[in-house]
């Protein structure tokens, strides 16, 4: 009975440490793994003390207000789509890749963005794509932009902002609008377009320059008649002068 004891003690010892060195052996990291197909619904790219950097992620994973990465909130208020999200060194979101398309009653929607964010802002730089069809009516419009974002911009605070300025407009849509510029004139919330260049959603194809109010000052471009113009607008939107001149 004895021998018998002590053989199983000795089995069981044996055993555990086998699976141990199986374990760790299996583990241990012995240079890029290669691997021919991999379906997933998420990847997190992340350094060596665990700060995100990168989100690849199907529509359902999406980050999307009840996550948190890099210990911060995600913004409740954006639609899941598939696509990537990138955060820089500190753990702050940065920019991002989203794309998404489908069939409706009458037609489709679709589209396309590539965003840059100024540090701890929303988009300085972006490139998109709007692909719309309603019965047999199609609009197309792609564009690259750059925008002006507000110096005291914060992530954060643009959540707390946003979620005040909802409850707000429920009460009150007058006295909502007067905050919204009040926190525009204290530089912590808005933005300007100043430069686009593409096709509009007018089907005008060329280059647009705005001031640093946002309005449209400048414009080069091919319009729908293939017709090439040049025209300056003053800071009403009235064209003051127009290369070639119209003929009248």
């Amino acid at each position: 009975m004895n021998r018998e004891i002590v053989f199983l003690r000795t089995f069981a010892v044996t055993a555990v440490i086998g699976m141990i060195f199986i374990t760790s052996t299996a583990f241990k990291e012995s240079g890029n793994q290669k691997f021919t197909e991999i379906d997933v619904e998420r990847i997190n790219i992340v350094e060596k003390d665990g700060t995100v950097k990168m989100i690849i992620t199907n529509v359902d994973r999406f980050p999307n207000g009840m996550d948190k990465i890099n210990n911060r909130p995600t913004n409740a208020d954006r639609k899941k789509r598939s696509g990537m999200l990138f955060f820089n060194e500190d753990g702050i979101e940065a920019g991002g890749f989203i794309y998404d398309g489908r069939k409706n009653s009458n037609g489709h929607s679709a589209g396309l963005s590539l965003t840059y964010d100024q540090y701890d802002g929303d988009q300085v730089m972006q490139l998109l794509t709007q692909d719309a069809k309603d019965g047999d009516k199609r609009v197309v419009s792609s564009t690259l932009a750059f925008n002006d974002r507000p110096g005291k911009e914060s992530q954060l605070r643009t959540m707390e902002i946003m979620k005040e300025l909802q409850e707000l407009e429920k009460k009150d849509p007058k006295a909502m609008e007067e905050r919204y510029k009040k926190y525009e004139a204290d530089g912590v919330l808005g933005g300007i377009p100043r430069v686009m260049l593409g096709k509009s959603r007018s089907q005008k194809n060329g280059l647009f320059l705005f001031d640093d109010q946002g309005r449209q000052r400048a414009m080069f471009y091919v319009d729908k008649e293939n017709n090439a113009k040049l025209n300056f607008l003053d800071d009403k939107g009235n064209v003051i002068a127009s290369f070639p001149e119209s003929k009248k």
